[in-house]
């Protein structure tokens, strides 16, 4: 195990045993095991900012479960697949982000594609939902489910938001390992994966 993971696994735990505690010796224990695990948290999660790591330790109160990010894929005619360009860091992806409380899976990706992408979509197909941590992905302290969501495009004009500094159909064949993809993200398998969910069209979804 990862010593990233390892820290995000032991805060869940700790957390989810702080909601439940009853004891105010072991509480007092706990809350000394929260601090020292934020502090091993500064020392070795240096990608992070301040702000993010305050924000990622006074989430998740109660009994923790994994977040949830959703991703909207969408063709154009020519079978292109649509990806936007974070303003944030340059990089490409997939429509998407979080999951909002008072929202649907279908309905997460039909607001962040028009927020990101400025079209209307329609949600028609769950193409896969994943647990990040067992994934290619780069190392988080937060644990992650992933749900890939096809979805049908009501017009083609698409428009930055903000943000998103571009948005753009991209052909299978541009999309290759030196693409500046956000692999934090999507990665290259899920982009292989929905070009062939749209070329083979099988209802399975794949989990996992």
């Amino acid at each position: 195990m990862e010593l990233i993971e390892g820290l995000a696994k032991l805060k869940s735990l700790v957390n989810t045993s702080l909601a439940y505690v009853r004891d105010v010796y072991d509480e007092e224990r706990l809350v000394e095991m929260q601090a020292v695990l934020r502090e091993l948290t500064e020392t070795y999660a240096t990608n992070l900012t301040e702000k993010e790591i305050e924000r990622y330790f006074s989430s998740d109160v109660g009994y923790v479960t994994p977040k949830v990010d959703v991703r909207a894929v969408v063709f154009n005619p020519a079978g292109d697949l649509l990806l936007v360009q974070e303003k944030s860091d340059g990089t490409w992806a997939l429509p998407g982000g979080w999951a909002d409380i008072g929202y649907s899976p279908g309905e997460i990706a039909q607001k962040e594609t028009m927020e990101e992408a400025g079209i209307s979509v329609t949600p028609k197909h769950l193409i896969k939902v994943i647990d990040k941590a067992k994934h290619d992905y780069p190392e988080s302290l937060e644990y992650v489910y992933k749900f890939f969501i096809y979805c049908e495009a009501d017009s083609f004009e698409i428009a930055t938001g903000v943000e998103t500094s571009a948005v753009a159909f991209y052909a299978r064949e541009e999309l290759t390992k030196t693409f500046n993809l956000s692999i934090e993200r999507n990665t290259f398998e899920d982009i292989a994966d929905v070009f062939d969910y749209f070329d083979n069209r099988q209802e399975m979804t794949k989990f996992d």
